[in-house]
This record gives structure tokens, sequence and C-alpha cells, in this order.
């Protein structure tokens, strides 16, 4: 692994799912939008164009919503990884990180500290396959080259 080496890790599948989730929630609350007409029943209510706009309105919101599970992302170098997760994101550098962890039935990889604390890494999904073992393996690299220049300063000294 060379120093200025950069993983950079997105999640797949997810992200296919929330554009296409949001896409329909947007035409799905257009179309009720448009049909919102009239009146509300037997009542003396009507619907009017604010109810329409609303409607509209919550479907962009829903679909910002989906749009949030987005935006997981994994990059690390030679001297840290960074970590964005869907609400949270962290900075680490490699001397708190134990290991990479990618369980057995685990939905998520994630990084293993030396304070016995795991932090998931929503960006690498078991549901990416291929794609985020590569990332793990990548990671895992990064962090044994890390390590191993850790080692040789120690014995320099």
């Amino acid at each position: 692994m060379s120093e200025t080496e950069l993983v950079r890790l997105k999640p797949r599948r997810i992200r296919v799912v929330c554009w296409s989730a949001a896409a329909a929630l947007v035409v799905v609350f257009g179309l009720v939008a448009t049909s919102l007409s009239g009146p509300t029943g037997d009542g003396y209510g009507s619907f009017q164009r604010g109810d329409q706009i609303a409607m509209i309105g919550l479907g962009i919101f829903g679909a910002l919503g989906f749009l949030l599970f987005t935006r997981p992302r994994v990059e690390a170098d030679a001297r840290s990884i960074r970590v964005r997760n869907v609400i949270s994101s962290y900075e680490l550098p490699w001397e708190v990180v134990r290991g990479v962890r990618f369980d057995r039935g685990a939905p998520w990889a994630s990084l293993e500290l030396h304070d016995d604390d795991l932090l998931p890494m929503v960006a690498l999904q078991a549901a990416d396959k291929e794609l985020a073992v590569d990332g793990v393996r990548a990671l895992r690299r990064l962090h044994e080259a890390h390590q191993a220049r850790l080692a040789e300063r120690a014995v320099g000294r």
C-alpha cells in the first residue's frame, strides 16, 4: 500500500433502492395531489390548491427521508479512516482501530476499536456482496500497512 492510496467506498444496492423509492413516492404523492379537488364529502369543506401543494411537499419530504440512506460512505488513507453513516460521521486515526470486522450474518462491516467499541460502517453492506468484501479487504490492507509502519518505528528506536 502506498502512502497516497485513498480508498473510497459507497453502498450500491441501497442507493438504487432508495432513489427508486424516492421517485415512486414523489409520483404517488403527485397523483394523490391531482386527485384532491372539489368537496370533501358531505361536509362543508373542499380541497383547495394549498392542499394539493401540501401533498406534493409531503411527497418531497418523504423522498428526502429515503435519500438519507444513500449518505453512508467510507474513506481511508494511510493515516486515518473517515466513516459517514446515515446520521453520524467519524474520523479516526488508524491507531485507535484494532481491526476491521465483517462477521458472518452481519448486515454491514464494523471497526473494532481499542476501547472495545464497535463502529458500524453502513457503507459496506452485506447486500453488496463482492463489492463489500473487496472494500473490507482494502481497509484491512491499509490497517495492516499502518501496523507494519508502527512496528518499524518501534524497532528503529
